[in-house]
């Protein structure tokens, strides 16, 4: 499915690389996180590899909660510091503090996920607790989930 043109990929490749669905990447488009490179005459969304770089860095920052703005907000400072241009001292500070946010933030979201696993992980244990308690021995031969297990 790439496109030979300068490593023109169309949505599909994309999203096989970046395990997004192809809605999405088309949403992240809609809201301004991302942007084809190009189009084909046919009309298809063309990419680059760099705008799969942008979709790499949103899926890592959406399952920590951060918003659409933040997202925005750091791939916009992504986009400066890859820029090649020169920072000046008053801007250097400005990202300096603003990315040391963003780090402050993801370790708090990685620790307070920690502790969800923690919890999961007693869980699991007391529930192994309870199947040691009905069946000693392992597992009856018969045994089947029920249809409504783990279900809400």
């Amino acid at each position: 499915m790439a496109m030979g043109d300068g490593g023109l990929m169309q949505i599909g490749e994309v999203a096989e690389r970046t395990g997004l669905s192809l809605r999405t990447i088309r949403y992240y488009e809609e809201v301004g996180l991302v942007v084809p490179a190009t189009r084909s005459q046919g009309g298809f969304r063309l990419y680059v590899e760099a705008d799969v770089d942008r979709l790499r860095v949103i899926k890592r920052m959406k399952p920590l909660d951060f918003s659409l703005e933040s997202m925005r907000e750091m791939l916009g400072i992504i986009d400066r510091l890859a820029s090649g241009r020169r920072i000046g001292r008053t801007e250097r500070v400005r990202l300096h503090h603003v990315l040391r946010g963003y780090v402050d933030a993801v370790h708090q979201r990685r620790a307070a996920l920690h502790g969800q696993l923690a919890a999961t992980e007693e869980f699991a244990a007391t529930l192994t607790g309870h199947l040691e308690t009905l069946c000693p021995s392992g597992p009856a031969p018969s045994a089947t989930a029920p249809e409504n297990a783990g279900r809400s």
